[in-house]
């Protein structure tokens, strides 16, 4: 694990610098902030920043020239004390111009937004589009265009919108500031206009200047399209955090909350409970008890399908219900009072079950949820198959994606299959979803998957004719694994946004408690309701 947090230190240091240590000098000689400063200028604690979508973008667009952090900054934050989200383009990466990763990672921040009804501070210095990719990145419904949907869907919820013009704010990207509640803007650094100076030329044969065309007078004075302007970054900022300080307090959802109490075991202890290799057993409640408030964890049915844990229990004082999956070989009694051995991180039907009840008692009870994962999938066989594997599986799904409960799932070993989704994956809006750097995330493991493209590739080639040597089959085996392995990492999936990053385990509680705080702003809407579940 000391070596996993080296690497994610390493390409975390990498990623902060943006678009590099050159572009940084440019941008600062202008007088600006960049990206990361103007937000630890904002936040009241810069060290309890919970950023999201750091991978996003990493080792993408090679030929492009990379797009690191997705060209933008993304996190919650406390400003003037409120919980906010704050989305901060950095123009030191293709000068903010927006890839297809950058769209999707700005989407997820207001997702987050609206789903805990949390106010938005946007600090935009963006060229607009990357132009090269723009089919990518225009016309679809989960494109650039969906961002001015939800401007204004989250103007009709009531969610605080505030926007800073800190840069360049070109063509269909002008709305975004114009659409939020205040809209200031920096004089000599800001402009925004639908046409810049080269396409006015073009467009009508107006010579034009971008002061003139979208700076700060001509908006602030002339047009009425910002509230107002100010002469530096920091001046500019300083007005947003005394506009966040006089927001009003809205209705809680409630949820219970003590005085926290330290874990049982010290979080760095989980460093030395998480086996190197990821097959190997390891007792899961060791890893709870690093997470949980005074090691108080009331477990349910301990000793009913073993392989998943549910319980209760306070995460800095939070009232949480966690499941589980747990890693040991465990033993399980048949009816007939024998008992057989089941495998760690396997979801048995028992389990399913179990696991489906207790989800059910935490959205009766509005208690939040804690996934931990490490599973490798439903049991499979003749056995599984006739003792109902699917219909209980089906239940806990069923439980889980009806939960009106915000959920939180960190993956922090083995994801894979259909246990991936059981488990409460990104695919089943999870309010934050992170990754331990120990996490592998695949339809199946690496070694399994392998040996199937393997055998369906000898299979192709016999059809034709081939036949293949020993020597030939361990080298297409070999590069089937290496291809596969790559995309088990969990800076793959941080990269595509189907984790909101990868973390260091000793940071679990932290996320856990801002995560709750922030869903805590949203009252939950509506009566628990699940669907058809058959027994």
């Amino acid at each position: 694990m000391q070596t996993l947090l080296k690497e994610l230190t390493e390409r975390f240091e990498k990623l902060k610098l943006g678009g590099g240590i050159k572009k940084i000098e440019k941008h600062k000689s202008k007088g600006k902030l960049t990206a990361r400063e103007r937000i630890n200028y904002l936040l009241d604690d810069p060290q309890h920043f919970t950023e999201f979508g750091t991978f996003a973008g990493d080792g993408m667009y090679a030929e492009e020239g990379g797009c690191p952090n997705g060209g933008a900054v993304c996190g919650l934050g406390y400003v003037s004390g409120r919980l906010c989200v704050l989305v901060s383009n950095d123009a030191t990466v293709k000068a903010g111009a927006w890839f297809p990763i950058s769209a999707k990672k700005n989407l997820r921040a207001q997702e987050i937004a609206m789903e805990n009804k949390l106010p938005v501070i946007y600090l935009v210095d963006s060229a607009g589009v990357y132009l090269p990719m723009q089919d990518e990145v225009f016309p679809d419904k989960e494109h650039f265009g969906r961002i001015f949907r939800n401007n204004s869907k989250m103007s009709a919820m009531g969610i605080p919108q505030i926007a800073a013009i800190m840069g360049p704010c070109v063509a269909g990207g002008a709305y975004l500031p114009i659409l939020s509640d205040y809209a200031y803007i920096v004089e000599g650094s800001g402009s925004v206009y639908l046409a810049g100076p080269y396409l006015v030329k073009s467009s009508i044969g107006e010579d034009v200047d971008s002061e003139t065309l979208g700076g700060a007078s001509t908006h602030s004075e002339i047009s009425g399209v910002t509230d107002n302007k100010f002469k530096t970054d920091e001046e500019c900022l300083d007005a947003i955090k005394k506009v966040v300080g006089k927001f009003g307090h809205k209705t809680t959802a409630g949820f219970d909350r003590i005085t926290p109490g330290e874990p049982g075991r010290k979080p760095e202890e989980i460093y030395d409970i998480m086996p190197e290799d990821p097959l190997k057993p390891y007792d899961m409640l060791n890893i709870i008890e690093c997470l949980t408030d005074r090691n108080e964890f009331e477990e349910y049915k301990p000793d009913y399908g073993k392989t998943i844990i549910c319980g209760l229990g306070r995460i800095d004082g939070w009232a949480v219900g966690i499941v589980a999956n747990q890693r040991k070989i465990v033993k399980a009694k048949k009816p007939m009072g024998s008992s057989e051995m089941q495998m760690g991180g396997v979801i048995y039907s028992d389990s399913a079950d179990k696991a489906a009840r207790f989800i059910m008692n935490c959205n009766q009870q509005r208690i939040p949820l804690v996934f931990l994962q490490d599973v490798t999938g439903f049991m499979v066989g003749s056995r599984s198959e006739q003792g109902g594997i699917i219909k209980d599986g089906a239940k806990m799904v069923n439980a889980m994606a009806n939960s009106i409960v915000p959920k939180f799932t960190f993956i922090v070993g083995n994801s894979y299959g259909a246990g991936n989704y059981a488990m409460c994956g990104k695919a089943y809006d999870p309010r934050l979803i992170y990754a331990w750097p120990s996490a592998r995330m695949a339809v199946m493991s690496g070694a399994t998957a392998a040996k199937t493209l393997l055998q369906i590739q000898e299979s192709a080639m016999k059809a034709k004719g081939i036949e293949i040597d020993p020597q030939t089959e361990e080298e297409l085996l070999k590069k089937i694994t290496d291809r596969y392995n790559e995309q088990l990492s969990p800076y793959y999936a941080a990269a595509r946004l189907w984790v909101d990053g990868v973390i260091d385990p000793a940071e679990t509680r932290r996320i856990i408690s801002v995560g709750i705080d922030a869903a805590n702003h949203a009252p939950i809407e509506g009566e628990y309701k699940v669907g058809v579940i058959q027994t």
